[in-house]
């Protein structure tokens, strides 16, 4: 990818990050939070979704274009959701536990809290939500972080509702799970105040630091969410969504920035060719015998000539995607499985002689290029003048819009950016008047990395570890219960990602168990060495208790006059490697000696004893 100078380029950029809370309930019922597999559902629903018209009177263009497309929407529901989560019970009161943890993230980014919190319907029609918005409250506002390239503002902190999760989707609809619906979600809008893709990633890292400081937000793939509004000076505004990894972060903004300037060169020289869209036609005759299998089982073809537009829509614009890619994108979103454009023909089944005749049709020249769509004659109608739209943009540069964020880099279309007609007031929950001044400051990670340098000892990485790690607060109240802290961190961070890679199923250890296990050691109980046998077999079977694991591992402790007893019989067992190599033979035998003990004995005591009894022989 080229490399650019972003101060010469105007980029500006801003996040939007979403952070499911960790509360027991939902936002606006008391269902719990955990997350239910599929097939645990035990009801579903169909339902068909519309948009609806703003206060203003207006309609959301990004819910216009969703609704264009007909399909139906199922919902899984469990025995853990309710008759709120399907919209056919009034949502309950505002969270007091969701809107306190607002309050607390509203202090670390330095923002104002409003007088009053009021809940708003964001109308959202592509079946994340039953109800066809998505409840959202304004809590805070002017707050701030600091980055190593100045200060970026804190725009909004909303308090939402989460959507339900997209389990499946087929031609005719979208399958969801209510599980998801209605969870607590802090949205937290930067202002364009970022200036570089490394700041991007920065303040991210700052505010996922500052959120997970509450020790109250939810962990794991899908918890957090990293959304970024990208534009060059001559480009336009163009909203990344679904950023799922801080690791993929500034890429994207680099993707998204070198795509924008790859446009603008398109735009120019389309200008120069004073090129244009013509109106679509109906190409269907064209293609009556043909042998491609997409066209010949399709009711309709359609083609718009795009006049001076021969080479360029081929042109890479991002990896592996061209500008035809992006025709093709708006195509989709009409419900067409793509299309095809001369710059790749002939090919997929379609001759050079049906070119020809396509050219003709619609009045293309050898400097023109041709796009067509096969599909059902309105999906076709529709598709074709999606794709002709997109090609308009072209011409003018670089169209604002929102796309989907993927791992490598790149993006494909999604919407329209979404505007203020989007939005009324929800009537059904009354405004909350929120009270910051009980609010307490928590200690943030970076601080609670340097005390545990400090109070205990633990190098910078393995503190990092801890501090950041979701067993952080098992290792808080071991280290209080008078365990090692050195060892507790090594066993919460090493120790279990060791267990991982040997495909021990460590997701299924519980904080008990892991906090017990620790105190045994601690209690003389259990030795250092029978740590893993112990969790592994805790593992396998997670109704046990730590207790019972080490006695049905037979890793009780045993006494210094047992330890001592199985040494001198290693060290008699091997006398003449004693007596010929002394100290010599240390090594070889405290491996004997701690496999005869089979890790019931903590280490240090059996190298002194077998240091001792080495030493009378020697």
């Amino acid at each position: 990818m080229t490399a650019y100078d972003y101060d010469e380029l105007g980029l500006v950029a801003g996040l939007e990050i979403h952070q499911q809370l960790d509360t027991p309930t939902k936002l606006f019922c008391r269902c719990p939070t955990g997350r239910r597999e599929p097939e645990e559902s035990t009801r579903s629903f169909t339902r068909y979704l519309h948009p609806t018209r703003s206060e203003l009177g207006e309609i959301d263009e990004a819910a216009l274009e969703e609704s264009r497309v007909d399909r139906e929407f199922t919902y899984l529901a469990y025995d853990s959701t309710c008759l709120v989560e399907e919209d056919d019970e009034p949502p309950h009161q505002l969270d007091g536990e969701a809107l306190e943890t607002t309050l607390e993230i509203a202090e670390l980014l330095d923002a104002t809290v409003l007088d009053g919190v009021h809940v708003m319907r964001k109308i959202v029609v592509d079946g994340s939500n039953t109800t066809g918005f998505q409840r959202s409250a304004l809590v805070a506002t002017e707050g701030e972080i600091e980055t190593s390239d100045g200060s970026v503002g804190i725009e909004d902190l909303m308090l939402e509702e989460e959507s339900a999760a997209r389990i499946e989707e087929t031609d005719g609809g979208v399958t969801f799970g209510l599980d998801r619906l209605g969870i607590p979600l802090v949205e937290i809008g930067t202002k364009p105040d970022i200036r570089s893709p490394e700041q991007a990633r920065e303040a991210a890292e700052r505010i996922g630091m500052l959120l997970r400081s509450t020790g109250q937000v939810k962990r794991g793939l899908g918890t957090i969410r990293q959304d970024v509004n990208v534009s060059i000076a001559e480009g336009a505004r163009v909203e990344l969504k679904g950023v799922q990894s801080l690791d993929d972060l500034d890429d994207i903004v680099r993707g998204e920035v070198d795509r924008q300037v790859k446009l603008l060169d398109v735009a120019a020289e389309l200008r120069e060719r004073d090129a244009s869209v013509g109106d679509p036609t109906d190409v269907t005759e064209v293609f009556v015998d043909t042998d491609s299998g997409v066209i010949a089982g399709a009711e309709s073809v359609r083609a718009v000539p795009l006049y001076g537009f021969d080479g360029l829509v081929g042109r890479e614009i991002q990896p592996d995607r061209r500008l035809g890619t992006e025709l093709s994108d708006h195509a989709k979103r009409q419900g067409a499985g793509g299309i095809f454009h001369t710059d790749e023909l002939p090919a997929y089944g379609v001759t050079s002689d049906e070119v020809e005749a396509l050219r003709a049709a619609v009045g293309a020249g050898e400097r023109d290029a041709v796009a067509l769509v096969a599909a059902d004659d309105a999906v076709a109608e529709r598709s074709i003048e999606a794709a002709a739209d997109r090609a308009r943009d072209a011409i003018e540069g670089v169209p604002e819009e929102t796309r989907d964020a993927k791992r490598d880099g790149t993006s494909s279309y999604l919407r329209p950016l979404p505007g203020a007609a989007r939005m009324y007031p929800e009537t059904d929950v009354p405004a909350v008047e929120p009270d910051p001044s009980g609010v307490e400051t928590p200690e943030l990670l970076t601080e609670r990395v340097e005390r545990y340098q400090s109070e205990h000892g633990l190098s910078t990485e393995l503190a990092e570890q801890v501090a950041y790690g979701q067993r952080m607060p098992v290792f808080e109240a071991a280290v209080d219960a008078g365990v090692d802290a050195t060892f507790a961190a090594t066993t919460l961070e090493s120790t279990l990602t060791e267990l991982r890679r040997d495909d021990v199923p460590v997701e299924r250890l519980t904080d008990d168990h892991l906090l017990d296990t620790l105190e045994l050691v601690a209690d003389d109980d259990l030795a250092t060495e029978g740590v893993n046998e112990v969790l592994t077999t805790l593992a396998a079977e997670p109704s046990l208790s730590a207790e019972t694991a080490v006695e049905e591992t037979g890793l009780s402790g045993v006494s210094e006059s047992e330890v001592r007893e199985a040494v001198v019989g290693v060290v008699e067992r091997n006398a003449e490697q004693v007596e010929e190599e002394g100290m010599g033979a240390f090594s070889a035998l405290m491996g004997e000696a701690m496999g005869a003990l089979r890790g019931k004995a903590d280490g240090d005591l059996v190298s002194s004893v077998l240091r001792e009894e080495i030493s009378k022989r020697s």
